[in-house]
């Protein structure tokens, strides 16, 4: 791959001046996403990608990809009364379908097609929820892989819906009432009510009744006070209380607050205050309320809470364990816990009291997806994947211990043909970290393997084993899949995740340094043959990566990149991740951002590696404008020989929803890049 001739990238004099320091930003001008500039620049630079990457290599990766991505797969279940709802794609629906069925052995039913709502197939479904008794169903729509959506209503009897649309929904979490009257909700503000920005912020929780105009909403709770807060509201399963979790940003730290069902026009009831640890609502159970938290134990525990509590101290049910506490859910008077035992999953049973009753036993060393069950059911249902298994939905009883598949899938891979190994490297300051490997079973490691490292490292959120089918291009070619459990992430508790925040944020890059080294010096790899990938976060991870230690690397693809860590909290919702970043509006934190930016840090005559930055014109959530001036930096700054391509996807947003034609496109796009500049044949 040679390097190309770039699209011209003017140059402003923006300057900015952060506590005395000035800081030039040559390519502000590309941070206004519909300026005629930034529009012609866009159609350059992807005309310019288009030549490089569309080649009959491409060609043949996408009818692969097509092969690879045609396997069924399906949700967990829900389950409300006799009736199971979930979302399923037979293969290459751009859009997973809403079905229901009656009874764990019923025939599937449509209720909602998102396919046939959008030719291009932008338009998705997102939150669900169903009554109790199983006879309506209210879910999220969104359009062009945005964040916001509306919530429609639809009677399940006769597939009808009803004429209620709520609008201004975000990050959307729904509660029906018992008696099945409306559901609470959360949402932001309307556009134009509020200063410019502000919509973003402000979140509030609404009840709407059926048939009411969305005007007349009852306001529930809210925190004026506090823009930043987003709310989380669930309903116990007896139909009494609406639990609502309260989130500063993108942290788990949380308030709870409960508010009795038969008493809305009283203010809730705080149970957890001052966000100093993380509280999640299980389920209400033997007259008490079940929540799992990191209080007295960064691996998490459960604990209880008596309903008629107005006082006194949570009673401990499930203490801290050596293993992560991953998630908990209640059926048939049993708790279902996930426990993540080096970044996989184990499920072990405990009785109301906390005493241990068992274990459910999964298929492989692998992840699980998702628990769904209630006090009163029968049955529980888990969702299961691993590297090489694709998403398995099972169906344990309670009572006799019998597993069945609720929904499997027919992968166009033979498991047995490749193997997952699972190692420990020393990170800078000595901390030992863990990460996959996956390769064919056998393969020869002659130390020229092409090696494709990711991680994520933030967020509290885990990489744990699971199926990805565009990953067998790259396996099959005879590459090495490796996924480093980096400090910032949630496989070993609060503690791994604090270790990897703020002004500790520069340890997980050396936790991927290491990872890269421990490849090349174990004969993996060499650095001409070493490929990193990340996004959102993990692209911040491996633009930092990249400007930092070009000789590294071969390959780059930084995908929806948290690339101005001066200005990522001015854009969208970024300030929702001050508490993981901090803020340059703080001195001290200023240093450390300014340190590791991505786009503050690259270096005038480097050579850098092929890179491919990728980024979408609607994303909502990461201002597609970083992007784009990382981008333009690297193209003026490299010194090397190698492309530097950015790739503006068109009609989607920051990943969820995407249509899975895009993704095959978008697969193509990386692979045509990776086996390109890495030679591969």
């Amino acid at each position: 791959m040679a390097r190309p001739a770039y699209p011209p990238s003017h140059q402003s004099d923006v300057v900015d001046i952060y506590h005395g320091t000035p800081v030039n930003d040559p390519y502000r001008w590309l941070e206004e996403d519909d300026s005629p500039a930034t529009q012609e620049w866009t159609a350059a630079q992807n005309a310019l990608t288009r030549a490089v990457l569309d080649t009959p290599a491409r060609g043949r990766l996408r009818h692969r990809l097509k092969e690879l991505y045609d396997y069924p797969r399906s949700s967990v279940p829900i389950r409300r009364a006799a009736r199971y709802f979930f979302v399923r794609n037979s293969g290459l629906q751009n859009q997973p379908v809403l079905l229901v069925q009656d009874g764990p052995a019923g025939v599937p039913r449509t209720l909602v097609d998102p396919n046939a709502l959008a030719a291009d197939g932008t338009i998705a479904l997102t939150a669900l929820a169903a009554s109790d008794d199983g006879r309506l169903v209210a879910y999220g729509l969104s359009e062009r892989g945005s964040d916001r959506q509306d919530i429609l209503v639809c009677d399940v009897d006769t597939s009808e819906h009803r004429p209620d649309r709520v609008r201004w929904a975000k990050f959307t979490s729904l509660a029906w009432a018992a008696d099945g009257t409306g559901f609470f909700y959360t949402r932001f503000p309307e556009p134009g009510t509020v200063p410019p920005g502000d919509e973003q912020y402000f979140c509030q929780v609404r009840f709407h009744r059926l048939g009411d105009d969305q005007a007349n909403d009852r306001l529930i709770y809210e925190r004026p006070d506090d823009r930043e807060v987003v709310f989380q509201v669930a309903m116990t399963a007896d139909g009494r209380d609406l639990v609502i979790e309260s989130n500063k940003g993108a942290s788990d730290r949380s308030e709870v607050h409960v508010l009795p069902v038969d008493r809305l026009d009283a203010a809730p009831m705080p149970l957890f205050t001052g966000f100093s640890h993380a509280y999640h609502f299980i389920e209400a159970a033997e007259g008490r309320l079940y929540f799992q938290t990191d209080e007295g134990a960064p691996r998490g525990r459960v604990i209880a809470v008596a309903r008629s509590r107005s006082g006194g101290e949570p009673t401990e049910i499930v203490p801290e364990s050596p293993d992560k506490l991953s998630q908990v859910a209640i059926a048939h008077r049993t708790l279902v816990a996930a426990y993540l035992r080096n970044a996989s999953d184990r499920v072990r049973l405990f009785d109301p009291s906390g005493k241990p009753a068992g274990e459910i036993v999964l298929p492989a060393l692998g992840s699980v997806f998702g628990l769904s069950g209630r006090p009163d059911d029968d049955e529980l249902f888990l969702g299961f994947t691993s590297y090489t298994h694709p998403p398995t939905v099972l169906r344990y009883e309670t009572g006799s211990g019998r597993q069945s598949t609720f929904a499997a899938s027919s992968p166009r891979i033979d498991p047995a043909a490749y193997e997952t190994r699972q190692v420990r490297y020393t990170s800078r300051d000595g901390t030992p970290v863990s990460m996959f490997l996956v390769h064919r079973r056998g393969l020869a490691l002659d130390g020229d393997r092409p090696v494709l490292l990711t991680g994520y490292g933030g967020f509290n959120i885990s990489l744990t084993p699971a199926f990805d089918p565009s990953a067998f291009i790259w396996l099959d070619a005879g590459g090495v899949y490796a996924v480093a459990n980096l400090r910032g992430g949630g496989e070993y508790g609060e503690a791994w995740h604090e270790a990897g925040m703020r002004e500790r944020k520069p340890r997980v890059f050396d936790d991927f340094f290491g990872a890269a080294e421990w490849l090349i010096a174990q004969g993996y790899t060499r650095p001409r043959r070493l490929a990193i990938e990340g996004g959102s976060n993990g692209g911040l991870l491996v633009g930092a990566a990249l400007v930092q230690r070009p000789d590294l690397f071969g390959a780059v693809v930084c995908r929806v990149p948290v690339a101005d860590m001066l200005r990522y909290h001015h854009f969208t919702v970024g300030r929702f991740w001050i508490p993981e970043y901090g803020s340059s509006d703080d001195p001290a934190m200023f240093r450390v951002l300014l340190a590791y930016s991505p786009l503050h840090n690259v270096r005038d005559g480097a050579p850098y590696p092929a890179t491919l930055v990728m980024t979408a014109d609607t994303d909502d959530r990461v201002a597609p404008g970083m992007a784009r001036k990382f981008a333009a930096r690297l193209q003026a700054a490299t010194g090397g020989d190698a492309p530097i391509l950015i790739r503006i996807e068109m009609k989607a947003g920051h990943g969820a929803g995407k249509p899975v034609s895009k993704l095959i496109d978008e697969d193509a796009d990386i692979f045509a890049f990776l086996f390109g500049a890495m030679e591969i044949r």
